[in-house]
């Protein structure tokens, strides 16, 4: 069997043809920013721990039921007891919960432009955000957990709501503040 070339950003942003590469990177690092919203930072026992089911293609349903059967190498059982255990090993984070974490992040790096900025990318809706993610699925970029669906990212806000709301408030902030 030949082994398939890897898939670039570049291919799954010719794929999708939808969105520029930018609205990727942005997606990618704000997934970073949700985890550690949500889960705390990721410690150094959890990169080894991601590295290990990387490369052995597991997931971490997989690495909880190899701990408990004791057929992990002691080095992988000493790194799962520093991140906490089974329980703290998972930092997924749900397509609402990935939403709300971006709609926060982009309002961090842009403040009342963030809307302008997404939707320069042609990012508009909620619905945008999953097939964003669901692109770097299809193309082994991001890995999914049994559960989780594109359905999971529609109607999650508005942007009308999400950022008008906050732009507002930012401006009446600025002009009570002058």
């Amino acid at each position: 069997m030949v082994d398939q070339p890897a898939k670039s950003l570049h291919d799954l942003v010719r794929h999708v043809g939808r969105y520029p590469e930018q609205a990727y990177h942005f997606v990618r690092e704000g997934l970073s920013f949700a985890a550690d919203q949500i889960h705390g930072p990721e410690t150094d026992a959890h990169r080894r721990l991601h590295h290990f089911l990387l490369t052995r293609e597991l997931d971490w349903n997989d690495l909880v039921a190899m701990y408990h059967a004791g057929e992990l190498p002691k080095p992988v059982m000493a790194a799962i007891d520093a991140a906490g255990g089974c329980d703290k090993l998972n930092r997924h984070v749900s397509g609402r919960e990935l939403c709300w974490a971006l709609r926060e992040y982009a309002l961090q790096r842009w403040g009342i432009m963030a809307r302008v900025v997404l939707e320069s990318w042609n990012v508009r809706q909620t619905a945008d955000l999953g097939r964003i993610v669901f692109g770097f699925i299809d193309f082994d970029m991001m890995r999914k957990q049994p559960e989780d669906t594109i359905e999971d990212f529609q109607d999650v806000f508005t942007f009308d709501d999400a950022f008008d709301e906050v732009t507002l408030d930012q401006l009446r902030q600025e002009d009570a503040d002058s």
